[in-house]
């Protein structure tokens, strides 16, 4: 491996917690990680979730222009590492990828809603990011 290591993020959809992921992790660790998301089921021509954008812009991370895009053994063989955000999204990678699952608290299963939901989220995924990040630099 040369250069800083490639993570692929991946939820189901691309537009929410993957998404977020990448974001977060250009915004972060672009030093230490560099990133990429796809979705198990994205959907060409879809917008990320509005309400992550509007999360993300609050730590200072754009993810305004992401364009879903749908997971391939090929992204999956040509990352360092693919990272499963959530456990919604079911993966089985190709022969030799290295795959990690991140399972993330999910506020609306107490009631949590909206943006107060998306805060939640992002604020986990930055702890997971910041660790992942000493982690592969060590």
């Amino acid at each position: 491996m040369t250069g800083a290591p490639s993570v692929l993020f991946v939820c189901v959809s691309n537009r929410g917690k993957s998404a977020m992921a990448e974001g977060l992790a250009r915004a972060l660790a672009a030093d230490t990680i560099t990133s990429s998301s796809a979705g198990t089921e994205a959907k060409l021509g879809a917008t990320p979730n509005d309400l992550s954008v509007e999360v993300l812009a609050e730590v200072g991370a754009d993810i305004s222009r992401h364009t879903p895009r749908q997971l391939t053994d090929d992204l999956m063989r040509s990352a360092d590492l693919t990272v499963v955000v959530g456990t919604s999204a079911v993966v089985e990678g190709p022969d030799n990828s290295r795959v990690e699952v991140w399972d993330i608290d999910e506020p609306s299963a107490r009631g949590i809603e909206g943006i107060d939901r998306m805060r939640l989220i992002r604020d986990e995924l930055v702890d997971r990011i910041n660790d992942l990040s000493r982690r592969l630099a060590s």
